[in-house]
């Protein structure tokens, strides 16, 4: 007699309990079945959804009222078969309940901080920051009448201090860019709870390979899921994961704003993240040779990565994450010319923004994206005309280093 086989969906939901390891669940994770038993998730390329009589109307708005639509979609920015795959997958990776992608990761943070916070609220925002996010924290939100107060990373004592009856939101990054500053999570989550505050925390330079703040008791993460999660430098998207309840949340909100992710993109998202773990092993392994190189060259003045000794957040680096990221900053001996030459002389690095790609892409923050500043005002802000940043693809470590070696060299 042949042993009962178990139902499809019941296999499903075994296998997404399951604490698989992370290249599993890059693969594997949120798996549902599709109608045409298609291997790669199928891409549903529709605007709009039919209905095949008005009594099926009828039956969906009902559903739909007492939230149990059971995947039943009216229309493309409320939903889209390829695009919850992609969320599926994105949340068993972080560990989450449910996640929400956006058309980007500014989209994503900008989408859910207008959804959460109402007129004159005020939120937190922790320092060292990705520029675009600190201008809509603090200048963008001023026009809808919400305040933001910005404190240095690492003085919790500040974080506290700035807290009013007012403030529903704690904002911050880990690891930061371009400093690669890491959060305390175990203190930032105790200060929340403390004061009942809701926390978004931006994991993107970590992914959820290295660091899952949720473990931790973060509320909501957030990701540019154009850089490591797709990994190819071909797409933009955000993503945001966390409690069933919040992320539901933030659904409605998203079909008004309108920030969505279009299936093509959702599919080259699902393709590029089932190798995300490989590429980040790679790239922690890469990461840390290239800054113990950096740290002992001699045209080099300092290096910033987290597995370094000499990194100010290095203990707490080692006891939250699980490896150190494909990013090192560091500022060559010499000026802004004498780094641009060092840039220029570069061969495998190509001059690009972004991270987290195949590609190793460099930058010159004083010029990329400080240009219109002059070096004074970089400096207040704490970009010296010689910082570097390095993302590193997944290039083999010996030809970046020597590479490297070389352009040093020429400066």
């Amino acid at each position: 007699m042949k042993p009962a086989i178990p139902a499809v969906k019941d296999r499903q939901h075994e296998s997404q309990r399951a604490r698989f390891g992370p290249s599993t669940q890059a693969v594997h994770g949120g798996r549902r079945a599709n109608p045409y038993h298609a291997v790669a998730e199928p891409i549903v390329q529709t605007a709009t959804y039919s209905f095949e009589s008005t009594a099926e109307l009828c039956a969906y708005k009902d559903a739909y009222m007492l939230g149990a639509a059971d995947g039943r979609i009216e229309y493309g920015r409320y939903g889209n078969p390829t695009v919850a795959a992609a969320e599926a997958r994105l949340a068993a990776l972080e560990g989450a309940d449910a996640a929400i992608l956006y058309a980007s990761g500014m989209a994503a943070i900008t989408s859910v901080i207008l959804s959460m916070l109402p007129t004159g609220a005020h939120l937190i925002l922790v320092g060292d920051s990705y520029r675009r996010t600190r201008e809509f924290c603090l200048y963008f939100l001023r026009r809808l009448g919400i305040t933001c107060d910005q404190v240095p990373m690492g003085d919790y004592e500040a974080l506290e201090a700035a807290i009013r009856p007012e403030t529903r939101l704690l904002v911050a990054e880990t690891p930061t860019n371009p400093y690669l500053r890491l959060l305390d999570l175990e203190r930032f989550v105790e200060i929340a709870g403390k004061h009942k505050l809701k926390t978004l925390v931006d994991a993107t330079f970590a992914t959820p390979v290295n660091l899952k703040p949720l473990e931790w008791g973060v509320d909501l993460v957030v990701h540019s899921a154009s850089k490591y999660l797709a990994g190819h430098n071909d797409l933009l998207a955000g993503v945001v994961a966390g409690e069933a309840g919040l992320v539901a949340s933030l659904r409605g909100p998203l079909g008004v704003l309108g920030g969505i992710v279009d299936p093509q993109n959702a599919a080259l998202l699902l393709r590029g993240v089932k190798t995300l773990a490989l590429r980040v092993e790679r790239q922690n392994q890469t990461g840390m040779r290239v800054a113990r190189f950096l740290e002992a060259h001699p045209r080099i003045e300092a290096v910033w990565y987290p597995g370094l000794e000499s990194h100010p957040d290095y203990a707490v680096a080692r006891q939250q994450m699980r490896g150190f990221g494909g990013v090192v900053s560091f500022t060559v001996r010499g000026d802004l010319h004498a780094t641009a030459r060092f840039v220029d002389a570069l061969t495998l690095p190509q001059i690009a923004t972004s991270l987290g790609g195949t590609e190793t892409l460099i930058s010159q923050p004083a010029l990329m994206s400080y240009y219109e500043l002059d070096s004074e005002d970089r400096l207040a802000l704490g970009i010296p005309d010689n910082l570097v940043r390095l993302a590193l693809g997944i290039e083999d470590a010996e030809d970046l280093i020597a590479d490297l070696d070389q352009a040093l060299a020429q400066v």
